[in-house]
């Protein structure tokens, strides 16, 4: 009888799992239906971080190193930063800043953090972690709604949202050491979550070098190493990577190219692990522009007017201080396959 007992518990909570899981799957969806698996920790078995608690640089310092990943948001002058240790753990922070509602997703399989818009069609939502995935990478969830988005497609891909385009928030990717040295000012997301996770230590092991993949991929191209983190520029009909091997040796490099039929201008630097993407015009005019020699760290580049540019494309000094480039979107960091997988036949620079 006990055994009798356990086996019809156990088949009751298989039964809920099941239930649970094909709730979360239930309708149209814009890709591949059997192509979206369960993670295995449920819908917020990863809680998100809802109006995050933040500290000063100084005392951020007492659980980040110098070479730990960081995502940056700036609005105005107000800039937060959102450590990967945490969104390791995490992988969705909403915030905001100066009535700006944003949300960082961050999916540490594919190593893709971006930032999207929280007002859709002008309602404020949050995200949630859907703990569904697609192509190894996150399925959020939108709080309003209740539908769900594919991250690297930047799309509703299942619910009353389907086929939504996501209004990204530009975020900066660097490290901790480049994020303290440029702005000391900044506040940081602290660890005091509400949640009891171990932030100092990664949950996957040797995944961000190694080749494995840990959910299967539709497509896979072997151009370069599985984990290289490249910066994708995406649009409509094109997506075009750079490597981080572009901008190496001492010191910022400058990069100038041709995007969408724009001229566009790259600000990066290995060392310090940054790469941001930009218009190269101001006002109707083409601006040049060539590395910053300086001590100062947040002057990342120079135009032809004397100008200096920090790595949030802002004049801050010179004829054309307080002008702004816009950032090329949408952009973001990622692994290598996720963009082969997710973009077959991307441009490698």
């Amino acid at each position: 009888m006990k055994k009798m007992k356990l086996a019809i518990l156990g088949f009751l909570c298989l039964a809920v799992l099941f239930s649970c899981s094909k709730s979360q799957t239930d309708g149209a969806w814009l890709i591949p239906q059997n192509e979206v698996l369960d993670g295995g920790v449920g819908k917020d078995g990863i809680p998100s971080i809802d109006n995050p608690q933040m500290v000063e640089v100084s005392e951020a310092g007492s659980y980040l190193e110098d070479n730990d990943l960081v995502m940056i948001a700036k609005v105005g002058n107000e800039v937060h930063i959102y450590p990967h240790p945490i969104l390791d753990w995490h992988e969705i922070i909403n915030d905001e800043i100066d009535n700006e509602k944003f949300a960082v997703t961050y999916c540490p399989l594919t190593g893709t953090g971006i930032g999207w818009n929280r007002v859709i069609d002008g309602k404020e939502t949050t995200f949630g972690v859907s703990g569904l995935l697609y192509n190894s990478n996150l399925i959020p969830y939108d709080r309003e709604t209740n539908s769900n988005w594919s991250q690297i497609r930047l799309d509703c891909v299942n619910g009353d949202l389907e086929g939504r385009q996501i209004e990204i928030f530009p975020l900066l990717e660097t490290e901790w050491g480049t994020a303290k040295s440029m702005f000391p000012d900044a506040r940081v997301v602290s660890t005091n979550t509400g949640f009891s996770r171990s932030y100092g230590t990664y949950p996957y092991g040797g995944y961000r070098t190694n080749t494995s993949v840990n959910f299967p991929i539709s497509n896979k191209d072997d151009r370069l190493h599985e984990k290289e983190r490249v910066l994708a520029l995406v649009n409509s009909s094109k997506t075009v990577v750079y490597r981080f091997k572009n901008f190496e040796g001492n010191g910022n490099k400058i990069l100038e190219d041709n995007f969408d039929s724009k001229p566009i201008v790259l600000f990066g630097n290995e060392d310090k692990n940054f790469i941001a993407a930009f218009e190269a015009t101001v006002d109707g005019q083409q601006l040049n522009f060539s590395a910053a020699n300086t001590s100062n760290t947040t002057i990342v580049a120079t135009d032809e007017t004397g100008s200096e540019w920090n790595v949030f494309g802002e004049a801050v000094s010179g004829p054309n201080n307080g002008k702004k480039l816009t950032s090329v979107q949408p952009s973001f960091i990622a692994y290598w396959f996720s963009i082969g997988t997710f973009y077959e036949g991307a441009e490698i620079k």
